[in-house]
């Protein structure tokens, strides 16, 4: 008896004590995972809507690159510069700029402040209208601007005639972000989802009757665009407006105007976040474009590009829901609930990039037929399956990360090391393996993914050593600042 009791003294369980700590342990395991399921389902609710909505508006470009792909080499090249260039940075710049509106949406929804949802889209919409306007010359001058950083002749003038045809494309986003962010906040992505099919399926039937059976050509793609956005507008601002958001929506209201310069300056933020993303890539077809036999080139890393930016759509949606849902936590001041979502997150967003990623290695010779038929553009596609596979591994994570950041109202700090990270090492060592070492369109992608794994990098070291609770008190501060009293 004192031998035993001497064991037990000395740390040594016995069988019942082992057995208790083993169901503790057990019951640990198990509250763990109801967690994770609980947060993967109210995460999914943003993610899956929005993954649906993102593919299938992304859909439409890749329709309009098909059909011009299929109408010839210059063509495809003409509209990938196109959209690109002009209306690529207005489209990433608008979108980020937006994006202000899931940190004070996304906020004051967790802090049940629902009145002031509507007025963040009013401003929204003031604020990215104004934007669109000043962007106006860089549609207009187009043709001379590419042919300034070096496009060929023929190329940049049918890129500039094209570019033409997307100004009402570029009014559309000043009203679209905002619509789809002010939805999101709500949890309420369905509505943008089936808005997107509705479009998908106008697009399809408007590209029909445009291209094959009017004969329109490269500018009929170009109406098919627009008109199908135009379409996805309308039908949001009709649900919104109509009585689809009773509690956020009080309809058209002065106070819009009230702290615009405030929220210009969180709106100029995220838009430099999103759009030196947005534009990094976009920056490796306007490299291209300075290679010989560019035309071949541009239209080979136009494809993998495509194919990236379609599958982007999904870390995007996983963007949209993490930024709602730390917002979320954050605004109820739940500091613990926001990084236990961050984790959830990039988790599941990882394990999807990895299918992507080894389907892209199996069908390497093979998914470029979806755009083109040329044999020289289908061989240039297969050399670069390598570079898109490892890219669509390491946007998984990325995307996922600048949603924490969109959550917590970190887009300063963000565009500081999207400016060091993409523009200070990216590019300049793309240049140098692309010119220097005479590596061409390989080298240029491979040392813009370094840029991107740097990024990465200091993104995942800034949300490993966040002090939620501290951000918890920052956004219940930011709420109560900007909107005030509770209205009825």
């Amino acid at each position: 008896m004192r031998r035993k009791r001497g064991r037990r003294e000395n740390g040594m369980m016995s069988r019942e004590e082992r057995v208790a700590l083993l169901r503790g342990e057990g019951k640990e395991d198990r509250v763990l995972v109801r967690r994770c399921l609980i947060e993967s389902k109210k995460l999914w609710r943003v993610v899956g809507p929005a993954a649906f909505s993102r593919v299938v508006t992304y859909s439409l470009n890749v329709i309009t690159q098909a059909f011009a792909g299929h109408l010839g080499d210059l063509e495809l090249a003409s509209i990938s510069i196109a959209n690109t260039v002009v209306v690529g940075f207005s489209f990433g710049l608008m979108l980020g700029m937006a994006s202000a509106l899931e940190t004070l949406c996304g906020q004051a929804f967790g802090a049940r402040k629902y009145h002031m949802l509507g007025v963040y889209m009013q401003r929204s919409w003031i604020v990215l209208f104004i934007c669109a306007v000043l962007l106006l010359p860089m549609y207009f001058f187009a043709t001379p601007i590419l042919t300034l950083i070096g496009q060929p002749p023929a190329l940049a003038a049918q890129a500039g005639e094209v570019s033409m045809w997307f100004i009402p494309l570029h009014f559309s986003f000043a009203f679209l972000f905002p619509l789809q962010k002010f939805l999101q906040c709500q949890l309420k992505n369905s509505i943008s989802a089936t808005v997107s099919a509705v479009a998908l399926v106008v697009h399809l039937f408007v590209t029909w009757l445009f291209v094959s059976k009017l004969q329109l050509g490269l500018i009929g793609t170009t109406l098919t665009l627009n008109f199908s956005w135009w379409v996805a507008v309308f039908c949001l601002l009709g649900y919104v407006t109509c009585g689809g958001c009773p509690h956020t929506w009080k309809g058209f209201s002065m106070e819009a105007f009230a702290g615009l310069w405030e929220f210009i300056k969180l709106s100029a933020a995220s838009g430099i976040m999103l759009c030196l993303e947005n534009w990094y890539y976009r920056i490796l077809i306007l490299l291209t474009g300075n290679l010989n036999n560019a035309e071949v080139a541009v239209d080979a890393i136009s494809i993998c590009m495509s194919i990236n930016g379609w599958e982007l759509m999904i870390p995007l949606a996983f963007l949209a829901g993490t930024g709602v849902r730390v917002a979320n936590e954050l605004g109820a001041g739940n500091g613990k609930g926001a990084r236990f979502a961050t984790i959830v997150s990039v988790t599941t967003s990882s394990v999807i990039g990895l299918f992507f990623c080894v389907s892209i290695m199996l069908l390497h010779d093979k998914f470029a037929f979806i755009y083109t038929s040329s044999s020289v553009v289908l061989e240039a596609v297969d050399k670069l399956s390598v570079l898109l596979a490892f890219t669509i591994i390491l946007n998984s994570v990325q995307p996922v990360l600048s949603g924490v950041a969109v959550g917590s109202g970190w887009q300063a700090l963000v565009a500081y090391v999207n400016i060091g990270t993409y523009y200070f090492v990216g590019i300049p060592v793309g240049i140098l393996l692309g010119w220097v070492f005479r590596l061409g369109v390989l080298g240029i992608w491979a040392g813009m993914i370094g840029g991107t794994a740097v990024q990465t990098v200091i993104l995942a070291i800034i949300t490993i050593r966040c002090d939620w609770d501290k951000e918890a008190a920052i956004a219940n501060a930011r709420v109560e600042k900007w909107s005030g009293p509770n209205k009825p």
